[in-house]
Protein backbone atom coordinates (compact mmCIF):
# COMPACT_ATOMS: atom_id res chain seq x y z
CA UNK A 1 0.00 0.00 0.00
CA UNK A 2 1.64 3.20 -1.10
CA UNK A 3 0.81 5.74 1.22
CA UNK A 4 0.40 9.10 0.49
CA UNK A 5 0.38 12.77 1.22
CA UNK A 6 -1.25 16.20 -0.57
CA UNK A 7 0.71 19.53 0.01
CA UNK A 8 -1.46 22.40 -0.68
CA UNK A 9 -5.28 21.90 -0.33
CA UNK A 10 -6.22 24.57 -2.83
CA UNK A 11 -8.68 23.83 -5.62
CA UNK A 12 -6.74 21.62 -7.73
CA UNK A 13 -5.96 19.48 -4.94
CA UNK A 14 -9.52 18.08 -5.30
CA UNK A 15 -8.48 16.48 -8.25
CA UNK A 16 -5.81 14.52 -6.90
CA UNK A 17 -7.57 13.45 -3.78
CA UNK A 18 -10.58 12.11 -5.82
CA UNK A 19 -8.46 9.92 -7.58
CA UNK A 20 -6.09 8.64 -4.36
CA UNK A 21 -9.69 7.78 -3.18
CA UNK A 22 -10.71 6.30 -6.52
CA UNK A 23 -7.75 4.04 -5.94
CA UNK A 24 -7.78 2.82 -2.35
CA UNK A 25 -6.92 -0.54 -2.66
CA UNK A 26 -3.36 0.71 -4.12
CA UNK A 27 -2.76 3.73 -1.97
CA UNK A 28 -3.83 5.42 1.08
CA UNK A 29 -3.99 9.44 1.88
CA UNK A 30 -2.32 9.83 5.23
CA UNK A 31 -1.37 13.36 5.75
CA UNK A 32 -1.98 16.46 4.51
CA UNK A 33 -0.24 19.91 4.68
CA UNK A 34 -0.68 23.43 4.13
CA UNK A 35 0.01 27.14 5.62
CA UNK A 36 -3.30 27.43 6.09
CA UNK A 37 -4.34 25.06 8.71
CA UNK A 38 -7.96 25.17 8.68
CA UNK A 39 -7.92 24.99 5.24
CA UNK A 40 -6.48 21.37 5.13
CA UNK A 41 -8.44 21.02 8.01
CA UNK A 42 -11.39 21.23 6.06
CA UNK A 43 -10.32 19.74 2.96
CA UNK A 44 -9.75 16.69 4.89
CA UNK A 45 -13.02 16.70 6.61
CA UNK A 46 -14.65 17.24 3.41
CA UNK A 47 -13.48 14.11 1.94
CA UNK A 48 -13.86 11.89 5.76
CA UNK A 49 -10.19 12.00 5.51
CA UNK A 50 -8.70 11.14 9.56
CA UNK A 51 -5.32 12.38 8.95
CA UNK A 52 -2.46 14.32 10.87
CA UNK A 53 -2.33 18.33 8.97
CA UNK A 54 0.78 19.90 9.21
CA UNK A 55 1.70 23.92 8.48
CA UNK A 56 4.84 23.00 6.19
CA UNK A 57 6.71 20.98 4.22
CA UNK A 58 9.29 20.33 6.40
CA UNK A 59 7.27 19.43 9.64
CA UNK A 60 5.24 16.73 6.92
CA UNK A 61 8.58 15.32 6.33
CA UNK A 62 9.71 15.29 10.10
CA UNK A 63 6.09 14.42 11.08
CA UNK A 64 4.28 11.84 8.61
CA UNK A 65 5.64 8.55 7.27
CA UNK A 66 4.66 8.55 3.69
CA UNK A 67 5.94 7.42 -0.02
CA UNK A 68 4.51 9.68 -1.87
CA UNK A 69 3.36 13.72 -1.94
CA UNK A 70 1.09 15.29 -4.39
CA UNK A 71 2.36 19.01 -4.80
CA UNK A 72 -0.57 21.65 -5.35
CA UNK A 73 1.03 24.75 -4.26
CA UNK A 74 1.41 27.67 -6.12
CA UNK A 75 4.40 27.67 -8.25
CA UNK A 76 6.88 29.60 -6.79
CA UNK A 77 6.80 26.89 -3.85
CA UNK A 78 7.03 23.69 -6.44
CA UNK A 79 10.78 23.33 -6.70
CA UNK A 80 11.61 24.18 -2.87
CA UNK A 81 8.81 21.80 -1.93
CA UNK A 82 9.75 19.33 -4.38
CA UNK A 83 13.41 18.99 -4.08
CA UNK A 84 13.04 19.30 -0.13
CA UNK A 85 10.89 15.65 -0.85
CA UNK A 86 12.61 13.68 -3.09
CA UNK A 87 15.56 14.22 -0.42
CA UNK A 88 13.91 13.04 1.61
CA UNK A 89 13.38 9.93 -0.25
CA UNK A 90 9.84 10.64 -1.20
CA UNK A 91 8.31 10.31 -4.72
CA UNK A 92 6.95 13.60 -6.17
CA UNK A 93 4.28 14.36 -8.58
CA UNK A 94 4.23 18.07 -8.81
CA UNK A 95 1.01 20.12 -10.28
CA UNK A 96 1.98 22.57 -13.40
CA UNK A 97 3.45 24.37 -14.57
CA UNK A 98 6.81 22.07 -13.22
CA UNK A 99 8.47 25.57 -11.54
CA UNK A 100 8.42 28.97 -13.43
CA UNK A 101 12.60 29.05 -13.96
CA UNK A 102 14.24 26.48 -15.84
CA UNK A 103 17.27 26.72 -13.19
CA UNK A 104 14.48 25.19 -10.41
CA UNK A 105 13.53 22.68 -13.03
CA UNK A 106 17.09 21.54 -13.48
CA UNK A 107 17.28 21.20 -9.48
CA UNK A 108 13.86 19.46 -9.33
CA UNK A 109 15.35 16.58 -12.05
CA UNK A 110 18.84 16.47 -10.50
CA UNK A 111 17.70 16.02 -6.97
CA UNK A 112 15.17 13.00 -8.36
CA UNK A 113 18.73 11.53 -10.02
CA UNK A 114 20.56 11.60 -7.02
CA UNK A 115 17.98 10.19 -4.61
CA UNK A 116 17.09 7.86 -6.93
CA UNK A 117 13.22 8.55 -6.17
CA UNK A 118 10.81 9.12 -8.94
CA UNK A 119 9.22 12.99 -10.16
CA UNK A 120 6.52 13.41 -12.17
CA UNK A 121 4.76 16.33 -13.37
CA UNK A 122 1.44 16.82 -13.72
CA UNK A 123 0.28 16.94 -17.75
CA UNK A 124 -3.03 14.74 -17.34
CA UNK A 125 -4.40 15.85 -20.57
CA UNK A 126 -1.56 13.32 -22.18
CA UNK A 127 -4.38 11.16 -20.40
CA UNK A 128 -7.29 11.77 -22.70
CA UNK A 129 -8.69 9.10 -25.09
CA UNK A 130 -9.13 11.99 -27.92
CA UNK A 131 -5.52 12.81 -27.32
CA UNK A 132 -4.15 9.54 -27.55
CA UNK A 133 -6.17 9.01 -30.73
CA UNK A 134 -4.57 12.21 -32.30
CA UNK A 135 -1.32 11.42 -31.28
CA UNK A 136 -1.44 7.16 -33.01
CA UNK A 137 -2.67 9.15 -36.08
CA UNK A 138 0.14 11.59 -35.90
CA UNK A 139 2.99 9.00 -35.24
CA UNK A 140 1.69 6.50 -38.35
CA UNK A 141 2.83 9.60 -40.74
CA UNK A 142 -0.72 9.04 -42.41
CA UNK A 143 -0.75 12.77 -42.71
CA UNK A 144 2.48 13.47 -44.49
CA UNK A 145 5.03 15.86 -43.05
CA UNK A 146 3.93 18.58 -40.80
CA UNK A 147 3.82 21.95 -42.31
CA UNK A 148 1.93 24.08 -40.23
CA UNK A 149 0.93 23.08 -36.36
CA UNK A 150 -1.29 26.00 -34.54
CA UNK A 151 -2.21 25.94 -30.74
CA UNK A 152 -4.99 28.06 -29.96
CA UNK A 153 -5.09 28.11 -25.61
CA UNK A 154 -8.23 30.01 -25.27
CA UNK A 155 -9.38 30.82 -21.98
CA UNK A 156 -11.28 33.92 -20.21
CA UNK A 157 -10.78 35.06 -16.41
CA UNK A 158 -12.11 38.40 -15.16
CA UNK A 159 -10.49 41.06 -12.74
CA UNK A 160 -10.67 39.39 -9.67
CA UNK A 161 -8.92 36.18 -10.97
CA UNK A 162 -5.98 38.42 -10.09
CA UNK A 163 -6.40 39.21 -6.83
CA UNK A 164 -5.36 36.05 -5.03
CA UNK A 165 -2.63 36.90 -3.48
CA UNK A 166 0.34 35.22 -5.83
CA UNK A 167 -1.03 35.25 -8.81
CA UNK A 168 -0.13 38.02 -11.13
CA UNK A 169 2.84 38.48 -10.56
CA UNK A 170 6.64 37.41 -11.89
CA UNK A 171 8.15 36.42 -8.27
CA UNK A 172 5.07 34.24 -7.72
CA UNK A 173 3.48 32.93 -10.88
CA UNK A 174 6.42 33.11 -12.40
CA UNK A 175 4.39 34.54 -16.03
CA UNK A 176 0.43 35.12 -17.30
CA UNK A 177 -1.29 32.24 -19.38
CA UNK A 178 1.52 31.22 -21.30
CA UNK A 179 3.05 29.53 -18.39
CA UNK A 180 -0.38 28.61 -16.41
CA UNK A 181 -2.89 28.54 -18.85
CA UNK A 182 -1.25 27.42 -22.36
CA UNK A 183 1.42 25.24 -20.29
CA UNK A 184 -0.97 21.92 -21.21
CA UNK A 185 -1.80 22.32 -24.52
CA UNK A 186 1.97 22.97 -25.36
CA UNK A 187 2.89 19.72 -23.58
CA UNK A 188 0.97 18.17 -26.11
CA UNK A 189 2.35 20.03 -28.66
CA UNK A 190 5.89 19.31 -27.64
CA UNK A 191 4.85 15.56 -27.38
CA UNK A 192 3.24 15.47 -30.85
CA UNK A 193 5.55 17.54 -32.66
CA UNK A 194 8.75 18.29 -31.00
CA UNK A 195 10.68 21.06 -30.39
CA UNK A 196 11.24 24.13 -32.45
CA UNK A 197 14.74 25.35 -33.31
CA UNK A 198 13.61 28.95 -32.95
CA UNK A 199 10.78 31.00 -31.61
CA UNK A 200 9.91 34.72 -32.49
CA UNK A 201 7.01 36.04 -30.30
CA UNK A 202 5.24 38.78 -28.94
CA UNK A 203 3.12 39.48 -25.37
CA UNK A 204 0.53 41.88 -24.02
CA UNK A 205 -1.56 42.70 -20.91
CA UNK A 206 -4.73 43.78 -22.55
CA UNK A 207 -7.65 43.47 -20.42
CA UNK A 208 -6.30 42.50 -16.48
CA UNK A 209 -4.77 45.81 -14.20
CA UNK A 210 -4.25 43.95 -11.33
CA UNK A 211 -1.45 41.63 -12.76
CA UNK A 212 2.09 42.46 -13.63
CA UNK A 213 2.13 39.39 -15.98
CA UNK A 214 1.05 39.02 -20.03
CA UNK A 215 -2.77 37.95 -20.49
CA UNK A 216 -1.81 37.29 -24.16
CA UNK A 217 0.74 35.48 -26.02
CA UNK A 218 1.49 34.43 -29.63
CA UNK A 219 4.36 33.17 -31.09
CA UNK A 220 5.47 31.92 -34.03
CA UNK A 221 7.90 28.08 -34.24
CA UNK A 222 10.07 27.02 -37.04
CA UNK A 223 11.32 24.00 -37.53
CA UNK A 224 14.24 22.31 -38.65
CA UNK A 225 12.16 20.12 -41.16
CA UNK A 226 11.20 23.67 -42.96
CA UNK A 227 7.65 23.11 -40.80
CA UNK A 228 6.00 26.17 -38.87
CA UNK A 229 4.12 26.28 -35.37
CA UNK A 230 2.15 29.38 -34.30
CA UNK A 231 1.19 28.98 -30.24
CA UNK A 232 -1.22 31.83 -28.56
CA UNK A 233 -2.31 31.97 -25.20
CA UNK A 234 -5.29 34.31 -24.22
CA UNK A 235 -7.42 34.88 -20.74
CA UNK A 236 -9.50 37.75 -22.90
CA UNK A 237 -11.59 34.85 -25.19
CA UNK A 238 -14.69 34.68 -24.15
CA UNK A 239 -16.02 30.71 -24.63
CA UNK A 240 -12.07 29.16 -24.16
CA UNK A 241 -12.22 27.94 -27.02
CA UNK A 242 -9.17 25.46 -27.23
CA UNK A 243 -7.88 23.74 -30.24
CA UNK A 244 -4.44 22.07 -31.70
CA UNK A 245 -4.21 21.75 -35.43
CA UNK A 246 -1.65 19.80 -37.78
CA UNK A 247 -1.82 20.50 -41.18
CA UNK A 248 0.18 17.95 -42.92
CA UNK A 249 1.17 17.38 -46.64
CA UNK A 250 -1.87 15.12 -47.20
CA UNK A 251 -4.30 15.63 -44.28
CA UNK A 252 -5.86 18.16 -41.76
CA UNK A 253 -5.75 16.55 -38.21
CA UNK A 254 -6.53 17.91 -34.48
CA UNK A 255 -8.47 18.27 -31.21
CA UNK A 256 -11.28 18.50 -31.38
CA UNK A 257 -11.09 16.10 -33.31
CA UNK A 258 -11.47 16.52 -37.04
CA UNK A 259 -10.15 14.88 -40.36
CA UNK A 260 -9.99 16.64 -43.60
CA UNK A 261 -8.11 14.96 -46.79
CA UNK A 262 -7.41 17.16 -50.21
CA UNK A 263 -5.87 16.18 -53.37
CA UNK A 264 -5.07 18.60 -56.71
CA UNK A 265 -7.02 18.34 -59.55
CA UNK A 266 -5.34 19.00 -63.15
CA UNK A 267 -5.07 22.80 -62.69
CA UNK A 268 -3.87 22.18 -58.48
CA UNK A 269 -7.30 23.25 -57.04
CA UNK A 270 -8.61 21.15 -54.46
CA UNK A 271 -10.70 18.20 -54.37
CA UNK A 272 -11.87 15.73 -51.28
CA UNK A 273 -9.68 12.83 -50.80
CA UNK A 274 -12.54 10.77 -49.16
CA UNK A 275 -10.42 7.58 -49.00
CA UNK A 276 -7.63 9.05 -47.23
CA UNK A 277 -9.88 10.36 -44.63
CA UNK A 278 -11.68 7.05 -44.27
CA UNK A 279 -7.78 5.80 -43.44
CA UNK A 280 -7.53 8.06 -40.75
CA UNK A 281 -10.84 7.89 -39.24
CA UNK A 282 -10.31 4.14 -39.48
CA UNK A 283 -6.93 4.67 -37.28
CA UNK A 284 -8.48 7.10 -35.78
CA UNK A 285 -11.24 4.93 -33.86
CA UNK A 286 -9.14 1.70 -33.60
CA UNK A 287 -7.40 3.35 -30.72
CA UNK A 288 -9.96 1.99 -27.19
CA UNK A 289 -11.22 4.84 -25.03
CA UNK A 290 -8.95 4.83 -22.06
CA UNK A 291 -10.48 3.70 -18.76
CA UNK A 292 -9.25 5.95 -16.46
CA UNK A 293 -8.74 9.71 -18.09
CA UNK A 294 -7.06 13.28 -16.56
CA UNK A 295 -5.81 13.66 -13.44
CA UNK A 296 -7.37 9.80 -12.50
CA UNK A 297 -5.02 8.15 -15.17
CA UNK A 298 -1.83 10.28 -14.63
CA UNK A 299 -2.08 9.13 -10.69
CA UNK A 300 -2.55 5.27 -12.00
CA UNK A 301 0.51 6.31 -13.83
CA UNK A 302 2.67 7.63 -11.16
CA UNK A 303 1.29 4.45 -8.75
CA UNK A 304 2.00 1.83 -11.13
CA UNK A 305 5.51 3.36 -11.96
CA UNK A 306 6.06 3.70 -7.75
CA UNK A 307 5.14 -0.64 -7.77
CA UNK A 308 7.71 -1.24 -10.07
CA UNK A 309 4.49 -2.22 -12.97
CA UNK A 310 5.51 0.76 -15.52
CA UNK A 311 7.24 3.70 -16.55
CA UNK A 312 6.23 7.20 -16.20
CA UNK A 313 4.48 8.64 -18.97
CA UNK A 314 5.61 12.31 -17.82
CA UNK A 315 8.89 12.38 -16.09
CA UNK A 316 10.85 15.18 -14.80
CA UNK A 317 12.61 16.11 -18.25
CA UNK A 318 9.28 15.51 -19.83
CA UNK A 319 7.49 18.37 -17.54
CA UNK A 320 11.04 20.82 -18.31
CA UNK A 321 10.35 21.02 -22.14
CA UNK A 322 7.19 23.19 -21.52
CA UNK A 323 8.88 25.62 -19.61
CA UNK A 324 11.77 25.65 -22.23
CA UNK A 325 9.85 27.06 -24.91
CA UNK A 326 7.68 29.33 -22.58
CA UNK A 327 11.28 30.42 -21.50
CA UNK A 328 12.15 31.07 -24.97
CA UNK A 329 8.69 32.65 -25.52
CA UNK A 330 9.08 35.32 -22.85
CA UNK A 331 12.91 36.16 -23.56
CA UNK A 332 11.97 36.84 -27.25
CA UNK A 333 8.47 38.86 -26.18
CA UNK A 334 10.69 41.04 -24.09
CA UNK A 335 13.62 41.18 -25.94
CA UNK A 336 12.00 41.54 -29.57
CA UNK A 337 14.61 39.37 -30.92
CA UNK A 338 14.02 35.20 -32.41
CA UNK A 339 15.73 33.40 -29.91
CA UNK A 340 16.93 29.67 -30.55
CA UNK A 341 16.68 26.70 -28.62
CA UNK A 342 17.83 24.84 -26.25
CA UNK A 343 18.55 27.56 -24.49
CA UNK A 344 21.85 27.76 -22.53
CA UNK A 345 22.30 28.51 -18.81
CA UNK A 346 23.18 31.96 -19.84
CA UNK A 347 19.52 32.93 -20.92
CA UNK A 348 18.67 35.99 -19.68
CA UNK A 349 15.13 34.24 -18.48
CA UNK A 350 17.09 30.90 -16.84
CA UNK A 351 17.31 31.40 -13.10
CA UNK A 352 14.49 32.92 -11.15
CA UNK A 353 16.99 36.12 -10.65
CA UNK A 354 17.43 36.88 -14.39
CA UNK A 355 13.23 36.93 -14.94
CA UNK A 356 12.65 39.04 -11.98
CA UNK A 357 16.04 41.24 -13.59
CA UNK A 358 14.28 41.32 -16.86
CA UNK A 359 10.15 40.75 -17.19
CA UNK A 360 8.11 43.68 -17.86
CA UNK A 361 5.97 44.53 -15.35
CA UNK A 362 2.87 45.82 -17.59
CA UNK A 363 0.92 46.89 -14.24
CA UNK A 364 1.50 46.86 -10.40
CA UNK A 365 -0.11 44.82 -8.33
CA UNK A 366 -2.73 46.47 -5.58
CA UNK A 367 -5.42 44.38 -4.68
CA UNK A 368 -4.57 40.93 -2.33
CA UNK A 369 -6.66 38.13 -0.73
CA UNK A 370 -5.71 35.49 0.60
CA UNK A 371 -8.67 33.09 -0.59
CA UNK A 372 -11.54 33.50 -2.48
CA UNK A 373 -14.88 32.39 -0.66
CA UNK A 374 -15.73 30.93 -3.93
CA UNK A 375 -13.21 27.70 -5.16
CA UNK A 376 -15.02 26.24 -8.16
CA UNK A 377 -12.53 25.90 -10.76
CA UNK A 378 -13.14 25.28 -14.76
CA UNK A 379 -10.69 23.58 -17.07
CA UNK A 380 -11.49 25.00 -20.22
CA UNK A 381 -12.94 22.54 -23.04
CA UNK A 382 -13.24 18.68 -23.09
CA UNK A 383 -11.02 17.35 -26.07
CA UNK A 384 -13.04 14.91 -26.71
CA UNK A 385 -15.99 18.10 -27.68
Amino acid sequence: MIRVAVVGTGAISDSHIQAYLRFRDRCEIVAVADLQVDKAQAKAARYGLNVPVFKSVRDLINGAEFDLASVCLPPFEHAPASVALLEAGRHVLVEKPMAPSLAECDAMVEASRKSGRLLSVVAQNRFKTAVQRLKRVLDSGIVGRILHAQVDSFWWRGSRYYDLWWRGTWDKEGGGCTINHAVHQIDLFLWMRGMPQQVDAFMANLNHDNSEVEDFSTALLVYSDGGVGQITASLVHHGEEQQIVFQGEHARVGIPWRVCASRQRDNGFPEENSRLAGEIQALHDAVPPLEFEGHDGQVLNMLAAIEGGEQLVIDGVQGRRPIELITAVYQSAHFGAKVEIPLSKSAPFYTREGILKNAHRFHQKTRSVESFSDNRITFGRDYGA
